[in-house]
């Protein structure tokens, strides 16, 4: 028999984890639910679905039907090393077109250059962006070393670069299409604040 209607904060709650964890089994643990009841959730989505509504999974939020698909994403990334090298961080921020953030990502990278730190942004935000369904991408960067060697304006001479920048341009080309341009610091300052707060959360360990 089916049970009770589930209450609206519920299936939000639901929706939000799972978003985070793009984990089924996790999200049902930790919100003490059952099988029965993640399937009545996801069930609700198909019939809005089929209605002409769809739920964006990602922000949490209803959307209409006429969104384009595929998902067109904007990151904005940044690389900081304090020391160069010195103790390094990575950060991401994951936005849709319309300025909605979809995921906020940092990464404490150990000792570092400012350019590998840099580089790892650049991993940290691709593979973000195509786990939450990305398929057309631009990527914003202050870094005018990155953005001319990844356009091909630049050859890659460093041997400690090499290596992130083929990892890079592979991931870059499992999307339909990517830009990668470059913007000026203060129009970075989130991912640099992501990319701080990395090497912050690691000293105070």
């Amino acid at each position: 028999m089916p049970g009770k209607p589930a209450d609206l904060s519920t299936v939000d709650k639901f929706l939000e984890e799972l978003s985070d964890t793009l984990d089924i089994r996790k999200t049902i643990t930790k919100l003490g639910l059952t099988e029965e009841d993640a399937r009545t959730f996801l069930l609700g989505l198909r019939k809005k679905k089929k209605s002409g509504v769809v739920m964006d999974l990602f922000v949490g939020r209803e959307a209409s039907a006429s969104v384009r698909a595929p998902l067109r994403c904007v990151v904005n990334i940044d690389g900081a090393s304090r020391g160069n090298p010195g103790k390094a961080g990575a950060g991401a921020l994951i936005k849709d077109v319309e300025g909605r953030v979809l995921k906020a990502l940092k990464k404490y990278l150990g000792k570092a250059t400012n350019n590998v730190a840099e580089y790892s942004a650049l991993l940290v935000a691709l593979k973000g962006a195509s786990d939450l369904g990305c398929r057309e991408i631009e990527v914003l960067a202050d870094s005018e070393l990155l953005v001319k060697q990844i356009n091909g304006v630049y050859k890659v001479k460093s041997e400690d670069l090499r290596p992130l920048y083929e990892e890079a341009v592979s991931l870059l080309k499992g999307f339909k299409s990517y830009k990668v341009r470059h913007v000026y610091r203060e129009q970075n300052s989130a991912a640099d604040k992501l990319a701080n707060e990395a090497i912050d959360s690691a000293e105070h360990r």
